[in-house]
C-alpha cells in the first residue's frame, strides 16, 4: 500500500471541491470526512467516493449547492432541532449537526437534530467515532441517494442502501469505541464500485443484474439485495419512515429529476446524542461506576470460549493503528492513479507517497 501524506492528501481534495465551486470550509470538511474513512480503513467512502458521488448527483447535478446555508427551522421542542440543508454539502452538514446535538446533550441529556434536503454525507461511523471518542453515545442513519436495494419478496429496487451507525464512549473500557455501522443492504454499493476497480467478486445473494438474476459480477450489477433477507429490509425501512416524518422524497425520485415541479429528491439525515449520564440508574453491582461497569459488561460478553470473538469497531481501530504506524493514509496503486488523474485534471501534481506499507 501507498503511504499518502494527510497533507497532501487534503491539499488534493481541498482543491478539487473548490474547482466544483465549494467554500473552503466546505472542502476542508469533506477532506476531513474523507481522511476520517481512508485512516480506519474504509476505502469503500474515502475522497474518490465522495468526489464520484458530487459528479453523479451533486454540483454538476444540481443534488448539491456549493455554499449553501443551513436554515434551522421553529420548533416548540428544546432538546431537538429541525434543519433545511439547502442542498447543502453533505459533510459540512453532519459534522455540525453532530456538534450541535452534542450542544443539546449537555444541557438535555439527549439532543436530536433532524435535516431534511440533504445531500450525501460519505460515512456515517466517522461522525459517531468521533462522537464517541468525545465521551458521547452517538446515533445516525439517512436515506440513500438513490434506490439502490430490492425490498425483501420484490423484484424492483425502492429502497436505499441506507445506513444505521452506533459510537459508544468504550475507549476506557476497551480502547477504542464501539462502533456498530452498516447499510442495509447485503454490501454498499461502495464496494461495487471497489470490486470492479480491484477485479473482485460479490459474495453469493448480494446483488441482482438487470434481469432480477442473482449475480456475484460487480459488472453485472442492477441492483443491491438487503441483508438478512426481512431483517434488513426492515432496517431500511426505519431510515425511510424516519425521513418521511422528517420531510423526505420518494425514494424512487431520489437523485434523479422529479417527475413533477412539485415532488422532492433529496435526502434526510437524523442525528442523536445521548450523554451517558442521562442513561444511569445508578445501581451498579458491585459497587461498580458506570464506565467500570460497561467494561465488566463487555468482558462477560468476550467469556472464556469467546477468545475470537470481536467487538464493532475492533477492525476500524486497528486500522487506524496501522494509519498511524505508517504516518500516512493507505491507498492501494489503483487508488493512487485514480486520485493522480484527478490531480492531472486539476493541472495539480500527482501524490507522491511518503512511504510503502504492508
Amino acid at each position: 500500500m501507498n503511504v499518502i501524506s494527510i497533507q497532501d492528501h487534503n491539499a488534493l481534495v481541498v482543491a478539487a471541491f473548490m474547482a466544483r465551486g465549494y467554500a473552503k470550509d466546505e472542502a476542508q470538511e469533506a477532506a476531513d470526512m474523507a481522511v476520517a474513512a481512508t485512516w480506519h480503513g474504509n476505502n469503500t467512502h474515502n475522497a474518490l467516493k465522495a468526489l464520484h458521488l458530487d459528479e453523479l448527483f451533486g454540483s454538476a447535478a444540481g443534488g448539491c449547492v456549493p455554499g449553501a446555508e443551513v436554515e434551522v427551522l421553529a420548533s416548540r421542542f428544546s432538546a431537538t432541532e429541525v434543519w433545511n440543508a439547502n442542498k447543502k454539502l453533505g459533510q459540512a452538514v453532519a459534522k455540525r449537526a453532530f456538534d450541535r446535538a452534542i450542544e443539546l446533550a449537555e444541557v438535555h441529556g439527549v439532543g436530536i437534530v433532524s435535516v431534511d434536503n440533504a445531500f450525501h454525507y460519505l460515512w456515517g461511523a466517522g461522525y459517531v467515532i468521533e462522537a464517541a471518542k468525545r465521551g458521547y453515545i452517538a446515533y445516525t442513519n439517512c436515506t440513500s441517494t438513490l434506490a439502490e436495494v430490492v425490498p425483501f419478496l420484490g423484484k424492483k429496487p425502492t429502497l436505499g442502501t441506507n445506513p444505521h451507525s452506533w459510537g459508544f464512549p468504550t475507549v476506557d473500557s476497551v480502547g477504542f469505541p464501539v462502533c456498530i455501522d452498516w447499510a442495509t443492504s447485503t454490501v454498499a454499493m461502495g464496494r461495487v464500485q471497489q470490486l470492479k476497480r480491484e477485479g473482485g467478486e460479490l459474495p453469493p445473494l448480494a446483488a441482482v443484474d438487470a434481469d432480477g438474476n442473482p449475480t456475484q459480477d460487480p459488472n453485472e450489477v442492477s441492483a443491491l439485495l438487503p441483508f438478512g433477507a426481512h431483517k434488513g429490509y426492515g432496517l431500511s425501512l426505519v431510515n425511510e419512515l424516519t425521513a418521511a416524518y422528517i420531510g423526505g422524497s420518494l425514494p424512487l425520485h431520489r437523485g434523479r429529476e422529479c417527475p413533477s415541479d412539485g415532488e422532492k429528491n433529496t435526502t434526510s439525515f437524523f442525528f442523536q446524542i445521548i450523554h451517558p449520564d442521562a442513561l444511569s440508574g445508578h445501581d451498579f453491582a458491585e459497587g461498580r461506576s458506570q464506565g467500570e461497569n460497561v467494561k465488566e459488561v463487555l468482558g462477560n460478553i468476550l467469556t472464556e470460549g469467546n477468545e475470537r470473538a470481536i467487538l464493532p469497531g475492533y477492525f476500524e481501530a486497528e486500522a487506524a493503528k496501522r494509519s498511524e504506524a505508517a504516518g500516512g493514509l493507505l491507498f492501494s496503486d489503483l487508488e493512487l492513479k485514480e486520485l493522480n488523474e484527478i490531480a492531472k485534471g486539476l493541472g495539480r501534481p500527482g501524490l507522491e507517497p511518503i512511504g510503502q506499507s504492508e
